[in-house]
């Protein structure tokens, strides 16, 4: 009996700049095994779509974006743009503009990273149902009709498998297997995985809203179940990612860039309200040896500019093996401050390896605060480590959040004195205030309330038990830290749109 021929599709909307890894991944498990697939970005193909179709009522800029689209378009794939920030700036506002512009755009709000309706929210069920129920109210309709209609007819697939991982793809998920199911109804399987599924599906009180819509929503790793459904008697193993790079319509960055998983959930595992600690995610490493093996395959094969190492973390082990057996190409990913990086000749092998940015999560300037998150840094680590790391070459994406239970104003402050006191060394900054995850077990000890109206948000609000409230630190932020001359030229240099995405490629 031949095995089921599968769909892996990538919904709309997100940052459309590389492959999506998780697909990836599927992907590379189904060749393994001989399964008939076949992988649509719907993303990326689907932001194509809109941004050809016609604009009316233009103002002035806006004809000047449509006018200039087309070079927008070649510029976001020019080395020599990354080069001009303001050339760079321009190009990625020409294009929100005219996505922002569409006819089809009138009751909603679309950019290249976001998506955001007028009335319905993706933290509602009865709100995403609704979108399954109309997908021809959904901007991407008329991609759907376009490239579906065809690709179902021509394909007859058994198994559909959509990845959701972010709130910004869940209404026009919806609204694609709406039209999935008119074109099908249930002669099809509908599989929905991803990181977003994961948070729904491990969430203390979940209940399935979607039974008749989706026939299985699975949490945490997908391949292994896929594959129960494709061809039973077949056992899952590890596999070589499978990347359908689309030559007609580019992902919008400067080369090929390839987003690898080495592991599953965080080595570390001790950050409070971190959700791989509050959802009890297991760490699932993939072995040193094999990962740079790998990543050396897959850069002969595809001629990478950019290894993208998606891991929450990258163990001390890997970086070892990276730095034993580089991958050929350059790479990024987020590390955690370790005593390693405080040793110039680990941070010189770093750099030789490849490495040309490191994602870090500082969060905090204030040891008690560090302390208290289980974050297991020590601040004058953190400096010795920036310090090396501006030294040979590496950039760093520091990442602060502010606003935690542990965070007093006193505590902000320090944090915005060690962001000063190192500015010269940090090349770009996040900063975040604080979400309480819902499935927190500590939130016993808060008080807490709605933080989304709707059945699936996975934060709660709460008193802050200092009094240090979100608008308080919201205003912190705007009327402070953002205003200071060295942290104001650093937060200037963060990517529009594409953030930390598009990082590596500013870097010296």
């Amino acid at each position: 009996m031949a095995a089921a021929s599968t769909l892996l599709i990538h919904p709309p909307v997100v940052k459309p700049c590389e492959p999506p890894p998780g697909i990836a991944k599927l992907a590379g498990t189904l060749r393994q095994h001989r399964i008939p697939y076949q992988v649509l970005d719907a993303n990326l193909e689907g932001l194509y779509y809109l941004l050809r179709q016609p604009v009316a009522d233009q103002d002035t800029w806006t004809r000047r974006a449509v006018i200039h689209r087309e070079e927008s378009f070649s510029q976001l794939t020019t080395l020599d743009t990354f080069q001009h920030p303001e050339k760079y700036r321009q190009a990625v506002s020409n294009l929100n503009r005219v996505l922002s512009r569409t006819p089809s755009a009138e009751s909603t709000r679309i950019s290249l990273s976001d998506f955001q309706h007028r009335s319905l929210s993706p933290v509602n069920s009865n709100d995403l149902i609704r979108a399954f129920e109309t997908p021809e109210k959904n901007p991407f309709y008329g991609y759907f009709k376009k490239r579906l209609t065809s690709l179902l007819k021509e394909q007859q697939p058994t198994i559909i498998g959509l990845s959701l991982n972010f709130l910004s793809q869940a209404l026009c998920a919806f609204a694609l297997i709406g039209y999935i199911r008119q074109q099908m109804g249930s002669t099809v399987i509908v599989v929905m995985g991803g990181g977003l599924v994961t948070s729904w599906k491990r969430q203390i009180n979940w209940r399935n809203p979607f039974a008749g819509i989706v026939d299985h929503l699975v949490a945490g790793p997908g391949e292994a179940f896929l594959l129960s459904l494709a061809e039973p008697t077949i056992k899952n193993e590890e596999s070589l990612p499978v990347y359908h790079i689309i030559n007609e319509s580019p992902y919008l960055s400067p080369g090929v860039v390839l987003p690898y998983s080495a592991s599953r959930g965080c080595y570390w595992r001790k950050c409070a309200f971190c959700p791989e600690n509050t959802e009890a995610v297991a760490y699932r490493p993939t072995s040193p040896s094999l990962v740079v093996s790998q990543l050396q395959t897959l850069a002969r094969r595809y001629q990478p500019k950019l290894i993208h190492l998606t891991d929450n973390a990258l163990s001390p082990a890997l970086m070892k093996a990276l730095m034993e057996r580089p991958p050929g190409p350059n790479w990024y990913g987020f590390a955690r401050f370790t005593k390693h990086l405080t040793h110039r000749d680990y941070c010189v092998a770093l750099r030789q390896s490849g490495c040309v940015m490191l994602q870090i999560g500082l969060e905090s300037g204030s040891q008690t605060v560090l302390d208290a998150f289980g974050k297991g840094i020590d601040l004058h680590m953190a400096e010795k480590a920036l310090f090396n790391l501006r030294q040979v070459g590496i950039a760093t994406y520091v990442y602060l959040l502010f606003g935690t239970p542990w965070e007093s104003e006193r505590d902000a402050e320090m944090t915005y004195a060690f962001a000063i006191r190192h500015a010269e060394n940090i090349s770009f900054l996040n900063l975040a205030v604080f979400n309480l995850p819902a499935s927190a077990a500590t939130t016993d000890t808060l008080a807490t309330s709605l933080f989304y109206t709707g059945d699936l948000s996975i934060y709660k609000d709460f008193t802050h038990p200092k009094g240090w409230q979100r608008h308080n630190v919201r205003k912190f932020l705007d009327k402070k830290f953002r205003r200071h001359p060295a942290l104001a030229k650093i937060i200037r240099k963060d990517p529009p749109t594409f953030t930390s995405n598009h990082a590596p490629f500013f870097s010296p």
